[in-house]
């Protein structure tokens, strides 16, 4: 623990009297750079569900189209954990630059292809900002606890304190599954309650708010594969 305390002390160092042009940027690893590649996924899914509600809400092509960037973060996001670890090299800010990459992949994004599909009253709403808010607080945990979870004979973390949030994939295949079927807009699953109030809302959006719950837990604990 000293050790890499004192070796994240000399990184830090480094990065302050480093003052080349584009000094951040020749900081960064190759693994930083396909975590790069995450947040684009993330971010281009945003940009495909509000084209979506920009367009005609038959054409599905843009929805499914957010919804396939999401997969290809999650591949990204496997990778550059692989690569950091094949080439025995990880920069000061790769960790930061992983939670904020799955924030916008696995919090924003799906949070947004909610939105695009139906969920857009004022309290579906606050219930998809209370699922990211909870992505966010779990992704800051676990930055700030990793050091100190138990760890195998690789070093590696044995489990996850709540459920990792790439897991939220899980509901955009059901997402999709409702798009499939026709499911979307006024089609919902269960329809709307409390119509024409303040409190209305799609009864279905509860399951984000389930899952944001799951995210910050602290007694369930996901074995690491």
């Amino acid at each position: 623990m000293p050790c890499c305390f004192a070796e994240k002390v000399q990184k830090v160092v480094e990065l302050e009297q480093d003052v080349r042009p584009f000094s951040m940027i020749r900081q960064l690893h190759m693994a930083d750079y396909i975590t790069q590649l995450n947040g684009f996924c993330g971010i281009m899914s945003i940009f495909s569900s509000l084209r979506y509600c920009l367009g005609s809400p038959h054409d599905l092509s843009s929805l499914w189209l957010a919804m396939g960037f999401m997969p290809f973060g999650l591949f990204f996001d496997f990778m550059d954990g692989k690569v950091a670890r094949w080439r025995k090299k990880s920069s000061l800010m790769g960790q930061e630059l992983d939670s904020l990459a799955d924030l916008i992949s696995f919090g924003m994004a799906p949070a947004a292809a909610a939105f695009s599909i139906g969920f857009r009253t004022t309290l579906d709403t606050i219930i998809l900002t209370y699922f990211v808010l909870c992505g966010l607080s779990r992704l800051a945990r676990f930055n700030v606890t990793v050091a100190s979870l138990p760890k195998d004979q690789t070093g590696k973390s044995k489990y996850f304190e709540g459920t990792p949030i790439p897991t939220t994939l899980s509901l955009v295949s059901v997402m999709a599954y409702w798009c499939s079927q026709g499911w979307y807009l006024d089609q919902i699953p269960l329809g709307v309650w409390c119509k024409g109030t303040i409190a209305e809302f799609h009864p279905v959006v509860l399951m984000f708010a389930a899952y944001g719950c799951a995210m910050i837990s602290k007694r369930l604990h996901i074995p690491k594969l």
